[in-house]
Formats: C-alpha cells, structure tokens, sequence
C-alpha cells in the first residue's frame, strides 16, 4: 500500500527531460529532414562520422515518444481521484497541450508554409490535432512535424475517462496478465502493419511505406496499448506489487537491451515493440523510488525545471532544428563546426521550450485551466491511497504530461 505522504513523483518530473532529449539527438541526426525538400539535418562532413551519428540516436525518437505516452497513463491514473469532474479533467488537458501547440503552430506555419502547405486541408486538421487520422504524409506531418504526438495525447485525454473504468475494476492479482495483453497489443499494431498494410511506396524518411509508417507510428488508435499499459502500472506500483529487485539500475540495463534489439529487428519493432517492456519497468521503478521515499537526483531541483520545460523543449524542435537547419542550405561542417552546430541547437530548443513554459503554458493553466462551475460528470475512482495526496499529484501530472 502506498503511502499517502509520499504521492508526489518528482524523479519522474526529471526523467522527462532525458526522453526530450533522446528526440533531440534523434532530430538532430537525420539524414532527411521531414520538411521539403527534405535536405540533411545531419550536420557532419565526414560520412562515417555523420553515419555513426545517425546510427548511435537512430531510434531514440520512438523510444522518447513511447515513454512520454506510457508515463501520460501512468501519472494520470496516478492523479485520478474521486469526485474529479470529468467536464474539468478535460479543460485541464486541453488548456495543457492546445496553447503551447497553438503557438509553435503559428510560428511554423508562417515559417514553412511555402515548403509544406498548399490547403487548408493541410493546416487545419493539425491545428486541430486530428492529423495524424489521415495517412497522407502532407497532411499527418504537416505544419510542425513534432506535433504529430499530441494527436496521440487528445485521443488519450479524451479516452481516460472511459478507460479508467474497467481498469479500475481489475483485481490486483491481474493486473501483470493485463500488463501482458497490452504488450501483445503493441506488436499485434507491427504485424498487422508488416503484412496488411501496403509495402509501396516507399516512405521518403524512412525504409518503409508511407502507409506502414502512418499505421504502425502515427495512427493514434494503435498508440493506445502504451498508454493502457502506464495505467496498468501506476495500479501495480500503487497497490505495492512493483517488485524491488526490478529497480532503476536493472531498468536501465533493460532499456539498453531493448535498444540494441532494435538494430536487428524488423524496422517497425523498433516504434515501440522492442522497447516498451524496459520503458514500462523504468517508468514504475522511479515512482517505486519517489514512493519508498529513496532520493535520487532526478528529483534535485535543476533536473525538475529541465523536466518542467522538456514539453516545450520537445514541440519547439520543428522550429530550432528543422528551420534553423533549412537556412543553412545542409551544408556540412568538420566536427568542431557540426558539434557547435548541435550545441545551438540544444540552446535554442531549450530557450524556446523555457519561453513556452513561463510565458504560454502556465499563465493558461493558470487562467483557463479551472472553471467556476461545477461540473456534475465526474471521473471513477482509482484505489485509494493517491486520492488523500490529490493535489500533489495532480501538481505532478501537470508537469509530466
């Protein structure tokens, strides 16, 4: 049973920022940019040295997005509580994602609008975080290419309130033979996308069609078993059922098998196949830390902020790399160069993700996210003991959503 004293989950406020980081890297190692005409992001000369690049931070993206989707199950489960509003649960979310995302839209719109957008057909349905439904890639990577993963993140708010439900409803002693469901769901996405989805044409950033991509990546409905099973484990860590040889060291380790294993699997296992299992145990492991009461230095106060603003250091990348490469031509440097190069990058993604979070995305929280009415709907409980510590935790949501 968890203690209500120690419902607040700072470590994983922490980690948050080391999944931004991981599409950082991955962003800033592409061969092909998504953006027409699709030059190299990549910024070295050398091609071995620009191929190790690439191949070291190939996969970090989906590994980075996979957690972000696990861990949104995972805190809001975490931060459920009786009584909750349903009407107000979904203000909250919507007030969370939609200002940072409007204003990263507007910027990007006017910045790549002559590259990417001919319609409204193109523009609207991303501004309205429904694009990734549609499997045309001038449509579902429109705009601002990182924003693709927010359409996940609508389908999963919209969701909760009905997910919850029977979810709630499992008795401990299933939750782990759900947890295993939910990861067979994961691969059940990468077969069906393997062997009934069309192979041609090919995809112009990656090995595999468009279509394959758009269903096994994109598609908000296949994204779902992640957030399902950050559910799953917040209810097994809150019922005391996380076991503590599984700690953050061991998780680690696993991570970096499921890593490497995506280096010889099929391409589309790497999404999220390869690695869900170790992102999962990370996940629970740290709150299982935060909870036992364990310091660590994930939760120290630079590491928080990092966490704090990651979401905006995450969506800003379609304007710090994307664009800020596209005004250099590609052209490619020596390593001193490449490396400066990066390291702008990074600054200017983490000044534009700092601005988003003082200025955009908690002034809104601030001042729309809470109405005055009382809402009658409410969301189903969770088992106790998160619901005695719920505005900790909510407070913690907040930032790890």
């Amino acid at each position: 049973m968890v203690s209500t004293n120690l419902a607040k989950l700072p470590s994983l406020t922490g980690l948050r920022f080391f999944a931004a980081l991981l599409v950082f890297f991955f962003h800033s190692s592409l061969s092909n940019s998504p953006i027409p005409p699709n030059d190299p992001i990549n910024p070295f000369a050398d091609s071995g040295i620009a191929h190790a690049y690439e191949q070291t931070f190939l996969n970090t993206g989906y590994i980075g997005v996979s957690f972000f989707f696990v861990l949104s199950g995972f805190v809001l489960t975490w931060s459920s509580r009786p009584g909750q509003s349903v009407r107000a649960f979904w203000r909250r979310r919507m007030t969370k994602i939609f200002p940072n995302h409007l204003v990263v839209f507007t910027v990007a719109l006017i910045l790549f609008a002559g590259a990417t957008i001919s319609s409204v057909g193109q523009w609207l349905p991303n501004m309205l975080l429904v694009h990734t439904f549609f499997p045309q890639p001038e449509i579902n990577l429109s705009v601002s290419p990182p924003s693709w993963s927010l359409g996940s993140e609508l389908l999963f708010y919209l969701s909760f309130p009905l997910l919850i439900v029977p979810i709630r409803k499992i008795r401990d002693g299933a939750l782990w033979a759900w947890s295993a469901v939910v990861v067979a769901g994961t691969v059940a996405v990468q077969l069906v996308s393997m062997y009934l989805i069309p192979a041609t044409p090919k995809s112009a950033i990656t090995p595999i069609s468009d279509m394959q991509f758009w269903f096994g990546y994109l598609f908000p409905p296949g994204r779902l078993f992640e957030f399902a099973l950050g559910m799953l484990l917040a209810r097994i860590v809150l019922a005391g059922r996380w076991p503590s040889r599984i700690g953050i060291g061991v998780s680690l380790g696993l991570c970096a098998i499921g890593y490497a294993a995506g280096f010889v699997l099929p391409f589309e296992y790497t999404f999220v196949a390869a690695t869900i299992i170790p992102i999962g145990a990370l996940i629970a492991s740290v709150a299982a830390a935060d909870v036992a009461g364990r310091r660590t230095w994930l939760r120290s106060r630079p590491m928080v902020w990092l966490g704090e603003v990651s979401f905006g250091f995450y969506l800003v990348q379609g304007v710090s790399i994307f664009y800020l490469r596209s005004l250099l031509n590609g052209s490619a440097y020596g390593v001193p160069g490449a490396v400066l190069l990066i390291v702008g990058f990074f600054g200017a993604s983490l000044l534009g993700g700092w601005l988003l979070y003082r200025f955009v995305e908690m002034p809104a929280m601030r001042r729309l996210s809470r109405s005055r009415k009382n809402s009658r709907s409410t969301l189903p409980d969770v088992p106790a003991p998160v619901s005695a510590a719920a505005e900790p935790a909510e407070q913690t949501s907040l930032r790890a959503l």
